[in-house]
């Protein structure tokens, strides 16, 4: 299935806080939705799940206009929305009814994820004994129990020691082998690495980037070196390329072990190379930069 968001607007009395959102969600795939607080990320998954009304732009899936009533929608909020006082099985299995799942098939698949995510003896307790470790496992068993064609993920991973971490990476990896369209909004930037291919960051309701994230650090690395050496410190070596090598490269940043050095027009890693070679730079770290993706954030989506 292809999900396409197309020039949606959406404004909130006289202000716009859409300005014409567009990209695609592939099934099979995750998608990083990314954005900084009132960015705009949560105004478009409450229109995508028909929450709230779009002022102008479309919807679609597979080309046809999108239905949300047609599809069967897992959606993990970033605050957590279950019942303290009610036990864990009591409100999956009423959660799973409101989306149209009959009892038997609602208690067989709780049954199923819950003991999938190691929490299986916690089913007739009530949420409120249980750890916020445990209680985001049964957030994500309560998503997924009706088996949603699209999958929207906000922050899955708040409260989670790195076990169960793990194990939520496990299950999520295993929802986009499965063929769903995944989508993953996090401000915790190495798992949104880990998990998607594609990305979109949203910064005030405008789209500033977006594509597969391979092709977008190798764009941003382009040209860009990362160098250290033995006999210098980060600061050191800075201070020598803009002293000595400033017609080869330009120091772009200094990090706490290396530095990012950018090649000047018609510049070769060569010429850099055999520079740094002929003076007294004991090289230690000579290659190709890729940007993190939170240094594309922060470049994208910063003020």
């Amino acid at each position: 299935m292809l999900l396409s968001i197309n020039n949606l607007h959406k404004s909130f009395g006289e202000t716009e806080v859409l300005h014409g959102i567009s990209f695609d969600v592939q099934s099979g795939k995750a998608l990083g939705l990314l954005g900084r607080n009132g960015a705009g990320k949560t105004t478009t998954i409450r229109i995508l799940m028909d929450v709230f009304k779009a002022n102008s732009g479309t919807i679609t899936i597979d080309g046809k206009p999108f239905e949300p009533k047609q599809f069967q929608i897992g959606y993990l909020p970033e605050e957590r929305g279950l019942y303290p006082k009610r036990t864990v099985m009591e409100q999956i299995i009423y959660l799973a009814g409101l989306r149209g799942v009959g009892k038997k098939r609602a208690k067989e698949n709780a049954e199923k994820y819950l003991a999938r995510l190691g929490v299986a003896e916690y089913a007739n307790k009530k949420l409120e004994t249980l750890s916020k470790g445990n209680q985001q496992k049964i957030q994500l068993a309560q998503t997924i129990v009706c088996n949603p064609e699209i999958i929207i993920l906000d922050e899955p991973f708040s409260g989670l020691d790195p076990v169960n971490s793990q194990i939520l990476k496990d299950v999520i990896l295993e929802l986009i082998a499965a063929g769903r369209v995944v989508i993953f909004s996090s401000h915790q930037m190495g798992y949104v690495e880990e998990f998607c291919d594609d990305i979109v960051i949203i910064n005030k309701g405008n789209v500033v980037i977006k594509g597969n994230l391979k092709e977008i650090k190798q764009e941003f690395g382009k040209n860009q070196l990362a160098v250290s050496a033995v006999n210098y410190t980060a600061e050191e070596l800075a201070r020598k390329c803009r002293n000595e090598f400033a017609t080869l490269v330009t120091v772009t940043e200094e990090k706490k072990e290396y530095i990012i050095i950018r090649l000047q027009e018609r510049v070769t890693k060569k010429d850099v190379l055999q520079a740094f070679v002929s003076s007294d730079i004991d090289i230690a770290r000579f290659g190709i930069y890729e940007p993190s993706l939170t240094d594309i954030f922060v470049q994208k989506a910063g003020d």
